[in-house]
């Protein structure tokens, strides 16, 4: 399996400064992590939302097999929004990862949309709910349903 060493400075603080080792996953590995922060549509099979944040968070943990000492990054870290590592940092390892396990930009895309649109459906929800709290509403035309046009 390839590896990639490499040694980051000060760049990113202290704190990460060191030798880092990656070491490709298996295939198998790569997509239980995929599979495991992705909803499948029960009926169809498509892509309902993925987590593009923790299946790249796993995929650099699963991926690293040597850092400093300091053990300055962990899988907690890694998915941590508040005292997670720096925004650089994160992008700079998804990238080494990203190519060791061969993962395309197209597959990058595609989660990273469907992540995206996971929020966007989130955020909308919640203030269609807002809306919908002010009082009865009289017609809705997302409620009305579209006549079958079925001739059998």
């Amino acid at each position: 399996m390839k590896t990639e060493s490499l040694e980051i400075d000060e760049k990113f603080g202290e704190e990460y400064q060191g030798k880092y080792v990656f070491q490709e996953i298996t295939w198998a590995k790569r997509n239980r992590i995929i599979q495991k922060h992705t909803k499948y549509n029960r009926m169809t099979g498509q892509v309902e939302s993925s987590d593009f944040v923790a299946i790249q968070a796993e995929m650099i943990w699963a991926s690293l097999k040597e850092q400093p000492e300091s053990k300055p990054i962990t899988l907690e870290k890694l998915l941590n929004e508040t005292d997670g590592i720096p925004i650089e940092l994160g992008e700079f390892l998804s990238k080494i990862v990203n190519k060791l396990c061969n993962v395309s930009r197209e597959e990058t895309t595609f989660l990273l949309e469907q992540s995206e649109d996971k929020s966007q459906t989130q955020q909308s929800q919640t203030s269609d709910s807002a809306k919908n709290s002010d009082g009865p509403q009289t017609s809705s035309q997302n409620n009305q349903q579209e006549p079958s046009n079925n001739s059998s």
